[in-house]
């Protein structure tokens, strides 16, 4: 029986463990945490169908100067860090071309295309119903010419990818949408996405079904990661584990491991935060407000605000200024009611600088695999590319060509 370890318990590694599971392999995953208590936990709980396309980074002057005067909320940089982000950003920008962000739109969308139907086979299995809903989410928009950028972009991927969605005026949105002011030009109703309640017991209930099945879960150190003779070995609370072949699904702490193994990866490391807010209304759908850069979502414990990117330091204390402007945004629009926690969770989205995952073997070391870089899409994406990671690891023919997404591109 072929054997793994898996390192990392947010959605990338415990989809990528139950899929070599599935396929006979004996799996181990190891974390420092519970399964699903990371970035996998702190998202706008959306498995997105729709976005076929990966974030570019704005290229026109008008919006970076925006970016660089901190006259926007989607993104936020702290100045005494912004030498550890300059040369991944610079990439990004790079890849960010035309052309480039094509070819990379054509590589995302094909993984994006196996996302709800990879979910819905573990959901089903996990029993996971009933954190899922099926109905889509709405991007609203406040500038009617924003407005109409917006559907052309949607007609346009509509056309080249098929995606479904709805456009809504300013009374039909307030219709769908009681509790929200009825003066918006509207939203598009993105149609096919489906949304969570609570992303981390949706990540749970997949490292359940996965012990069901057999496999062994175990607390450790990744940093303890040793290349043996026989493979790999890793230190954890029950000893040392080993494995003839050993899985990288850290996120954003991928690349300090590997880094020791002489893989130089970049990432554009993005904070994000969220709050819970209680006691006002609730709503029906989750709401996008790209001109505010923030979402929210209704879940388990109430509203979930989640902001944009922050560039700063791995340690650096919390600042969340995005936050507390993406609350009082949303305060115009309903009553939240209050904040359910006393402090904002806050977590790091790995995004690379030419936008698609990090997915395959590792080109100087035998058994060595990374899936990870997922950037915002990790909980749309993990079982997606899960089972390519399992393909490949079993020497089968891949659903799709995995060549966009090989670590050696670096």
């Amino acid at each position: 029986m072929q054997s793994a370890i898996v390192l990392g318990g947010g959605m990338i590694g415990v989809s990528a463990a139950l899929h070599l599971q599935r396929r006979g392999w004996s799996v181990t995953l190891i974390d420092r945490r519970e399964p699903g208590r990371e970035t996998s936990y702190g998202n706008a709980g959306m498995i997105q169908a729709e976005a076929v396309r990966p974030y570019p980074m704005p290229r026109d002057f008008a919006t970076l100067l925006k970016i660089a005067t901190g006259r926007t909320n989607d993104v936020r940089y702290s100045l005494a860090s912004l030498h550890r982000h300059v040369e991944p950003l610079l990439r990004y920008w790079w890849h960010s071309a035309p052309k480039r962000h094509r070819e990379a739109s054509e590589a995302w969308a094909r993984l994006i295309a196996y996302a709800t139907a990879e979910h819905d086979v573990l959901i089903r299995e996990a029993h996971a119903d009933n954190l899922i809903r099926r109905a889509g989410y709405r991007m609203l928009h406040r500038d009617p010419a924003a407005f109409e950028l917006a559907i052309k972009a949607a007609e346009q991927n509509q056309r080249d990818f098929g995606v479904k969605f709805r456009v809504l005026n300013g009374s039909e949105l307030a219709k769908a949408e009681p509790i929200v002011r009825d003066d918006l030009p509207g939203a598009i109703h993105w149609l096919e996405p489906w949304t969570v309640s609570d992303p981390g017991a949706l990540v749970a209930a997949y490292a359940d079904l996965f012990e069901r099945l057999g496999g062994h879960i175990l607390l450790g150190d990744a940093q303890t990661l040793q290349q043996t003779s026989s493979g790999w070995s890793v230190q954890t609370d029950d000893g040392p584990i080993d494995a003839a072949n050993v899985v990288v699904t850290l996120g954003p702490w991928s690349p300090d491991l590997l880094q020791k193994f002489g893989y130089r990866i970049p990432l554009v490391r993005k904070r994000g935060y969220h709050m819970h807010y209680s006691g006002g209304v609730s709503l029906d759908l989750p709401l996008h407000d790209p001109a505010r850069g923030y979402a929210m979502a209704p879940m388990a414990r109430g509203i979930r605000i989640t902001t944009g990117a922050e560039l700063t330091g791995p340690d650096a204390t919390a600042t969340p200024v995005q936050l507390a402007s993406a609350e009082a945004s949303a305060r115009e629009l309903l009553d939240l009611g209050g904040r359910v926690e006393p402090e904002p969770w806050y977590g790091t989205r790995p995004c690379t600088p030419d936008m698609l995952p990090v997915l395959g073997p590792a080109p100087r070391h035998r058994g060595l695999w990374m899936n990870f870089g997922h950037g915002h899409q990790g909980l749309t994406l993990g079982p997606a590319t899960g089972r390519l990671l399992a393909e490949m690891m079993s020497g089968e023919t891949p659903s799709i060509d995995p060549a966009p997404y090989r670590p050696e591109r670096f």
